[in-house]
């Protein structure tokens, strides 16, 4: 399905239908696993409530499992927030690689991938930066991990410190079409330049489509009043309203629900369960769902994040966001479908 460049209400009613046609059902008959197993990249020290919104959220939101690999210390905090989530403290920072393998750290970062890797056969979708840091050894082993996921087609939602990596090595994931980039406005501006493409505030479209492109047909989910999405052929947009509190960790809700909506993709095309109605663009799957995938996420996140700001204003966290994904995905996806524009959460 192309849509134009602009937004109007029925290419958001389309999109929305789509949607709809991937989630799983409520049935006895699915058994864990069936609907979507994420897994989240990050945490590190300073950092380890990040990973915890992204894999909490996609939980929320209908998975069946999430994981969480990360730093060491980052563990025992994250086990904390919630026994709902497999935690794997299996990476190290650089200070800790050189503390107790100062000769052989590239033989212990490769010890490490080996292990997160070994779990990929039980992933559907793999999202790579919330919490991550820019710790030199942290990186050096998030970007063998990416080549691991390349060589198995694993779907990645790459965001955060993800960004960071590749700002600095965009071959890393150059054509790659199962990947999806979530910058915001300072991470698209950094990617265009390392890309070499003049950022005009005026032809949003063009240059997001441009840097798509360059780095061979990615999806690109450009955040911001609008949400754009695009694979560099076509482009969604959403722009439900959302919250006018911009607090942490609302990227890291979006980077879940994505991850959600792609895994229920990839559960669909395995015929985890029967299809009622079959999707008109099936035969294009794979370059689809990730453009789907995306809007979906953007769009339930920024209903989230409005039914968030109502009920608490200012005070308003992304523990809020988290706390009410089942009664806004309920509202959205599963009662009256005049409730699209605006609902009442």
């Amino acid at each position: 399905m192309s849509l134009s460049l602009s937004t109007n209400y029925l290419a958001s009613s389309a999109l929305f239908e789509f949607s709809k046609k991937i989630i799983p059902p409520i049935t006895h008959e699915l058994h864990k696993g069936q609907s979507g197993r994420v897994a989240v990249i990050g945490g590190s020290e300073e950092y380890t409530g990040a990973p915890y919104f992204s894999a909490m959220s996609s939980l929320k939101l209908g998975t069946d499992l999430a994981h969480v690999f990360c730093e060491k210390k980052a563990g025992v905090p994250i086990k904390s927030y919630s026994p709902e989530l497999i935690v794997h403290p299996y990476l190290r920072s650089l200070e800790n690689l050189k503390k107790h393998n100062a000769n052989n750290i590239d033989e212990k970062i490769n010890e490490i991938v080996d292990k997160v890797s070994a779990m990929f056969s039980r992933l559907h979708v793999l999202v790579i930066g919330p919490g991550l840091s820019r710790d030199q050894g942290l990186i050096s082993t998030v970007e063998k991990i990416i080549e691991k996921a390349k060589a198995v087609n694993l779907p990645l939602v790459i965001d955060a410190d993800g960004l960071f990596i590749i700002q600095n090595n965009p071959d890393l994931i150059r054509g790659y079409k199962p990947a999806i980039l979530t910058p915001n406005v300072v991470e698209f501006n950094r990617l265009c330049e390392k890309m070499k493409i003049g950022n005009d505030s005026n032809r949003k479209y063009q240059i997001a489509s441009k840097l798509s492109q360059e780095l061979g047909n990615v999806t690109i989910v450009q955040k911001g009043s609008t949400d754009l999405v695009t694979n560099g052929k076509t482009i969604y947009t959403c722009d439900n309203r959302g919250s006018a509190r911009r607090c942490g960790g609302q990227g890291d809700v979006l980077s879940g629900a994505i991850a959600t909506f792609y895994a229920w993709g990839k559960c669909y095309q395995s015929n985890n369960w029967s299809h009622p109605e079959e999707l008109d663009f099936a035969t294009d799957f794979d370059e689809k769902i990730p453009m789907l995938a995306s809007w979906a996420g953007c769009y339930i996140t920024r209903n989230c994040s409005c039914a968030a700001f109502e009920k608490y204003g200012r005070s308003m966290t992304a523990t809020n966001m988290v706390e009410l994904i089942g009664n806004v995905f309920s509202n959205t996806f599963e009662e009256n479908e005049d409730k699209l524009k605006k609902s009442k959460y």
